[in-house]
């Protein structure tokens, strides 16, 4: 029997017809002393079939994933699907209320946070719900990810490289099947405590996407977040295959595939100082090209320090913000498959 979670959710999970509700997770504070988080979640079901669960909102300056999850959530219906879609828009509820990567609550980073605990801050909470209650209803996974306010990326599917050659070789189809410009195998800096390792390891197709960021959305990434997410709803089953689109589509278009070394993908800047971007995010780049150049903006005179690509590629990921710090990663770079 599972531990008691305290979050309830205010709707039914295996009755047909579309339920839009909220998971309820009671917090005592200042302003309301019987308060409480309310989380938004919608179940779409229509009889027996495959169960999707799509969320985005993992962190709260990331917006592509919310725009087209609330988008289909308002729009979808159950005769449009076999089985049930249960879309979470913004996981981390309360730092998407206050636009921040992390909960202004208890400053909690939720992708860094699975499994989560019952009994633990709120953001551990949100986080062992989702383990412990919502991972299980589901067949395969999809969290959709751009890179907040400070990192901007090429649009790109990933998938998790898994122990499980069939789950490995299953959601690298799915993040082919996602259709956008790029596709990839995840490698992060940091991966303990991501929903990508609790969701990818469970046995279910999983992907992920970086779809942009800088903190807003564009309508050519919202378009193919949009399309990306039916498409993955339409490889698992869950929406009806359509006929192929006509030939010269944008939507036929194959995704290059890119890979992201294990070692040497990150630059990381050494400096404090303003930056300068000498090639723009997407293009070509080889080893030993300048690709950034800081300067420092409270010393006059002093030298600026250029970093340069470590190897042959593109450049897949860039530091948005002007200012950076030293430690901050400025650059993510990909091999062309």
């Amino acid at each position: 029997m599972l531990t008691p979670s305290p979050i309830t959710p205010t709707i039914p999970f295996d009755a047909d017809g579309v339920h839009h509700g909220h998971l309820q997770l009671p917090y005592s504070r200042d302003d309301a002393a019987y308060g409480s988080v309310m989380i938004p979640i919608a179940v779409i079901r229509n009889g027996e079939g495959p169960t999707a669960l799509l969320t985005g909102g993992n962190h709260g300056d990331e917006y592509q994933g919310p725009v087209s999850l609330i988008k289909l959530a308002n729009t979808l219906q159950p005769e449009e699907i076999t089985g049930r879609v249960i879309i979470v828009p913004c996981m981390n509820q309360p730092a998407f209320a206050a636009g921040t990567r992390t909960s202004p609550i208890d400053a909690g980073n939720l992708n860094r946070s699975f499994p989560g605990r019952p009994d633990g801050t709120v953001t551990e909470k949100i986080a062992d719900y989702l383990t412990r209650y919502l991972l299980p209803l589901a067949d395969a996974v999809m969290d959709i990810h751009d890179g907040g306010r400070t990192l901007e990326f090429v649009p790109m599917a990933s998938s998790l490289s898994l122990d499980d050659p069939a789950m490995d070789a299953a959601s690298a189809a799915a993040a082919d099947a996602f259709n956008a410009p790029f596709v990839t195998k995840l490698v992060e800096i940091d991966t303990l405590g991501m929903w990508d390792i609790q969701a990818g390891e469970s046995g279910r197709p999983f992907i992920t996407t970086e779809l942009g960021g800088t903190g807003s959305t564009r309508p050519h990434i919202v378009e193919i977040t949009d399309r990306g997410v039916r498409n993955v709803l339409r490889h698992w089953g869950v929406l009806p295959t359509p006929a192929a689109p006509p030939t010269g589509s944008s939507m036929s278009d194959p995704s290059q595939r890119i890979t992201v070394p294990e070692h040497g993908a990150y630059i990381t800047s050494e400096t404090d100082g303003v930056i300068e971007w000498l090639v723009p995010l997407g293009d070509e780049i080889a080893a030993g090209q300048p690709i950034a150049r800081v300067h420092d903006h409270r010393r006059l005179g002093k030298p600026s320090v250029d970093y340069t690509a470590t190897i042959d590629g593109i450049l897949a990921m860039r530091h948005h913000p002007g200012l950076v710090k030293m430690g901050d990663a400025i650059a993510m770079q990909a091999t062309l498959d």
